[in-house]
């Protein structure tokens, strides 16, 4: 029976398991998982994805560029299966999308590549922005270039980037503190595994402050969230199911390019404006996917 390894379970995970259901595989009959927890501790990525070699798992799935890097210094010949990476080059988890070699592959978010579309969205919101936040966790490498290339977007629009870290859910508290100290008109998140985790302490804080959250994921937005532009995270997860498959079936990773998304959600919280003071222009209501009352 192969067993499948995966740092970190939770229900951002239900679509992956679903999507293997679908495929033929019934758990505990001709599949098994393996799940180790790091309870959003980095430090504890490395013994998680080393456990899980020792196993040994006939596969790693991870979500996340910290996950992915973990599971490759932990394992150079178990196939990884990557969701949502940011900048996969970049981080040094594949040399090429198109041929990854070695024994990773999975699919990316599009992380830099969409700053520019979402300071057009900001600015549509907000045209008189002057500074935003990017919340960002140092301990996900592709952060880095999203950041460089957010600010390079920003500045020809006339926007400020403010970089807001936090690299573990005990920062967030202190971050934000720090950063109503010159409060941003609005702040931007990302897809980064730990924001997801800790949700529940980002968008109440940003709801009180009346500071406008823009974030990538449409449940982010189902939670209160303002506003999410980008690629649907379920499906994201569903297709590494298909790259899952496809490895315990004989494929190699290093045959499977890394794949992009090729569609986005525009959505928005119509409840959660109303309740920090924002009007929704109609240019953007008329091209949202997605409109929560």
């Amino acid at each position: 029976m192969p067993r499948i390894g995966i740092i970190d379970d939770g229900p951002v995970w239900d679509a992956f398991r679903k999507a293997l259901r679908d495929l033929g595989y019934a758990e505990g009959q001709t599949i098994a998982f393996e799940y180790r927890a790091t309870d959003g501790k980095p430090d504890r990525l490395d013994q998680a994805a080393t456990e899980l070699a020792a196993v040994p798992v006939d596969l790693i799935a991870t979500f996340g560029t910290p996950a992915s890097k973990a599971a490759q210094r932990a394992t150079a010949t178990i196939p990884i299966v990557m969701v949502s990476i940011g900048d996969p080059i970049g981080s040094g988890l594949v040399a090429n999308t198109a041929r990854p070699g070695g024994n990773l592959t999975g699919n990316t978010i599009l992380g830099a590549e969409m700053a520019a579309k979402r300071v057009q969205l900001l600015k549509e919101l907000l045209p008189n922005a002057a500074r935003v936040a990017f919340l960002r966790n140092p301990g996900n490498e592709s952060h880095a270039l999203i950041l460089e290339e957010l600010r390079t977007a920003a500045a020809r629009a006339g926007v400020e980037v403010v970089a807001v870290d936090a690299r573990t859910a005990q920062e967030f508290d202190p971050a934000f503190a720090g950063m109503m100290e010159h409060r941003p008109d609005a702040l931007m998140a990302t897809n980064d595994p730990l924001q997801q985790l800790n949700m529940e302490k980002i968008i109440p804080f940003l709801t009180s402050q009346r500071v406008p959250g823009f974030f990538q994921a449409r449940e982010n937005v189902l939670a209160g969230g303002l506003v999410s532009y980008g690629a649907s995270l379920p499906e994201l997860f569903r297709r590494a199911a298909g790259y899952a498959h496809r490895i315990l079936t004989g494929t190699k990773p290093a045959d499977l390019p890394v794949e992009q998304p090729m569609i986005f959600e525009l959505v928005v919280n119509m409840k959660t404006a109303k309740a920090i003071g924002l009007a929704i222009p109609d240019a953007i209501l008329l091209r949202a996917d997605e409109i929560i009352e």
